[in-house]
């Protein structure tokens, strides 16, 4: 039996957090129980923007073109990861080699190619892979997934339950009442954690969902607001190996294997999220890693450094390829960039983001004159 369902229908796969895709999805299932989600139908022509979003459910430079300068750009530093971010063009070239692929050992022969641009999480994954290939190298690499699936799952429920347990100290500091109505839900999640049912699996999304339910008093929101970010971090395929196992181990070979590709693929960013009022403009994109750019969600650019105290660094090193790549001659029309973000990440930030522009050849009257001068180049 086949059944059609919208992607924001699909349920979370054991433990994992609802990862959406922008594409219809079909269930299929078969007479042992098992059910495969598949897609209903590939991308035809496949771009930068419907790549990311179809695979990955990140739009890659929001609602306008205004992102376009930056994602031509080769050889930028993820502002987030610190890890060099896989140009766009790159995206057509590696899915000819992925319908190539055919066998374990293809598909680490492919990722090999980019290991130099892959994130914790997808080395640590890809480590596993190469070890697997030297003893079963015509097998797939959904079998490797599955095979270490059980430990993983057990680790992976510690590791929500660390958060859950940071999240209720939280709750000391509100009221007893706002206190309770968290703990009832952090409760239920325990619950859903320890138990054995598949069809009633932890979802990340739906917790926190359920606390956008919750209206603390005026006095609490601040403590609230903490407690939101606090949940951020409950693992993700983004954050954690063993979510990654557990949540892949039931997708098909191309899909891991495109997975640790698009983790490091290049993204626009929001600095200030649209969510939040964030505008559509140059001077509030960032060009990042899908991955870096997925994980952050709506959280507070503070709180995304305390999660990762290196971003500063990170930023310092993007600001430094920008520029290079200015100098180099792209990015014409827009050499008011480096001024425009370096202000825009310090008042986000909340002054923790200072970026240096020693190294630029422009003051920034020569940028806007530089800028102008692009602008009516037509008119002279």
């Amino acid at each position: 039996m086949t059944e059609k369902i919208r992607h924001s229908e699909v349920i979370a796969e054991e433990s994992q957090n609802f990862v959406p895709l922008a594409a219809a999805y079909y269930i299929c299932y078969h007479e042992d129980g098992r059910a495969d989600f598949m897609p209903k139908k590939k991308l035809k022509h496949i771009t930068p923007q419907n790549y990311l979003k179809y695979y990955y459910d990140i739009p890659f430079e929001g609602k306008t073109s205004a992102g376009k300068p930056l994602r031509k750009l080769k050889g930028i530093t993820c502002p987030y990861r610190g890890i060099k971010i896989i140009p766009s063009e790159n995206i057509k070239g590696f899915e000819k080699q992925l319908a190539r692929c055919k066998t374990a050992k293809d598909g680490v022969e492919l990722l090999a190619n980019y290991y130099d641009n892959m994130l914790p999480v997808e080395k640590a994954i890809f480590s596993i892979f190469r070890d697997f290939v030297l003893i079963n190298p015509e097998d797939n690499l959904q079998n490797c997934l599955q095979m270490i699936k059980t430990n993983c799952l057990t680790r992976l429920k510690l590791e929500e339950m660390e958060v859950l347990d940071d999240v209720d100290r939280l709750t000391r500091k509100l009221s007893p009442q706002t206190a309770l109505k968290i703990r009832t839900k952090t409760t239920r999640c325990r619950q859903i954690i320890l138990s054995s049912s598949s069809k009633d699996t932890f979802k990340r999304k739906t917790f926190l969902s359920s606390l956008e339910e919750i209206i603390p008093h005026e006095n609490e929101r601040e403590i609230f607001n903490n407690i939101k970010n606090k949940a951020l971090f409950l693992p993700t395929s983004e954050s954690s190996r063993n979510a990654f196992v557990v949540k892949y181990s039931k997708r098909s070979q191309t899909e891991i294997i495109r997975r640790i590709f698009i983790a490091s693929t290049a993204s626009i960013e929001h600095v200030v999220p649209s969510s939040k009022g964030g505008m559509n403009t140059i001077g509030n994109f960032l060009l990042t890693s899908a991955s870096g750019n997925r994980y952050r969600e709506n959280m507070p650019l503070p709180e995304y450094i305390k999660r990762y105290p290196k971003i500063p660094e990170y930023m310092q090193m993007y600001i430094d390829d920008i520029i290079r790549e200015i100098h180099n001659g792209h990015m014409k029309g827009n050499e008011t960039y480096p001024y425009k973000i370096k202000k825009k990440l310090f008042e986000e930030s909340h002054g923790r983001i200072i970026v240096s522009l020693s190294k630029y050849k422009y003051t920034e009257e020569e940028a806007a004159q530089a800028v102008e001068e692009y602008e009516h180049r037509w008119s002279k």
